[in-house]
């Protein structure tokens, strides 16, 4: 089994607004690759610094989405799927970057931790930080790396529950 687990932060709620990115590689149940990176978005107006603590300033002299995707998406190749928590929403954040960006989307699909962890588990609800706890999975929740991690751990122990 290969996946890439990815978390994306936003600046604002324009879903092209990215301004950090998580992806975590597994191969064969073992977490291979992570890699966190910063992005200055299209626009400096940043409403969600209350959330996950990064501004205009942190992100300002960083590389737009443009070039952090076309270094990151090589961890792509190989891999089954890609996995989310609320992928709905991260997926809905590659799509308008890419859009933006000029940039192909990947054609894999994703699979929802909230999802996996209502069935595996019935755990509700299902906020990450609320579905780290119950499985005892570490959490710097709203830091797109350490979600990433996590919801590749969470997809690991569904895995080893065997409901996956």
């Amino acid at each position: 089994m290969a996946f890439v687990a990815i978390d994306f932060e936003t600046a604002s709620a324009g879903r092209e607004s990215a301004c950090a990115i998580g992806l975590v590689r597994v191969e064969g149940y073992e977490i291979v690759r992570r890699e966190t990176r910063l992005i200055r978005p299209p626009s400096p107006d940043f409403t969600f610094t209350w959330c996950h603590g990064i501004t205009w300033e942190d992100v300002a002299d960083q590389p737009p989405f443009y070039d952090v995707w076309r270094e990151l998406s090589p961890m792509l190749e190989g891999a089954g799927f890609l996995a989310a928590h609320n992928a709905r929403f991260d997926a809905g954040v590659l799509k308008a970057c890419c859009r933006a960006s000029g940039l192909e989307l990947p054609v894999l699909p994703f699979e929802c931790t909230v999802k996996i962890a209502r069935k595996a588990w019935n755990i509700r609800p299902t906020r990450l930080d609320v579905v780290c706890r119950a499985l005892d999975i570490p959490l710097r929740h709203h830091d797109a790396g350490s979600d990433a991690e996590a919801c590749a751990r969470i997809l690991l122990a569904a895995a080893e529950d065997g409901v996956l």
